[in-house]
C-alpha cells in the first residue's frame, strides 16, 4: 500500500533544484512523499518546467520553486 502525506514533491532524479527544495522540507520535520515526474505523462506536462513543486494534498494548494524555509513554514503551517 503506497504510503499518504498531506504533501507532495514533484520531482525528477539528477535536478539539483529538487534536491535543494527537499533538504529544505527534511531540515523542517515536513512528511511529504516524493512523485518523480517522469513516472507519469501528464504529471511530467504538467510540471515539466516547474519542478520542484509542493503540493498541498489538503487544498491542492502548491508551492513552486523557488521557495526558501520561511516561504515553506507559512506554506505548510509548521
Amino acid at each position: 500500500m503506497p504510503k499518504t502525506s498531506a504533501y507532495i514533491l514533484f520531482h525528477t532524479d539528477g535536478c539539483h533544484l529538487c534536491e535543494q527544495a527537499q533538504a529544505l522540507i527534511c531540515a523542517l520535520n515536513i512528511d511529504f512523499v516524493l512523485q518523480d515526474i517522469c513516472d507519469d505523462e501528464q504529471l511530467a506536462q504538467r510540471y515539466g518546467v516547474r519542478i520542484p513543486v509542493l503540493l498541498r494534498e489538503a487544498d491542492g494548494a502548491e508551492l513552486g520553486w523557488p521557495f526558501d524555509s520561511e516561504q515553506l513554514q507559512q506554506f505548510t503551517g509548521v
